[in-house]
């Protein structure tokens, strides 16, 4: 029995050290609880972020859009003038033609 006695007593003098630095090492702070109120106005704001994102988005498309229909439109108005200045040249050969 008096062996025994002395083996616990011996591993409860080792294990004090390693009881104290676990003791003594930096606890990591407790996270903050959050009141539902708290909680509500977080869910707001990432909820207009949301919002807001979704009308950039918006713009972006419409603004896309609205170049395509442009570009389509200048692509138009130089083949008209390209046409046009073929009839006009085609004119101006014809008149020359006459006048010979």
């Amino acid at each position: 029995m008096q062996k025994n006695t002395g083996i616990r007593r011996s591993l409860a003098i080792a294990s004090l050290p390693l009881l104290l630095i676990g003791c003594a090492s930096d606890q990591p702070p407790p996270s903050p609880i959050l009141s539902g109120d708290q909680m509500m106005r977080e869910s707001q704001g990432m909820a207009q972020l949301g919002s807001r994102w979704q009308q950039g988005k918006q713009l972006v498309e419409q603004g896309q859009n609205l170049q395509a229909e442009g570009q389509t439109k200048i692509n138009e108005g130089r083949r008209m003038v390209e046409e046009g200045e073929k009839i006009m040249r085609e004119s101006e050969e014809g008149y020359q033609n006459i006048k010979k």
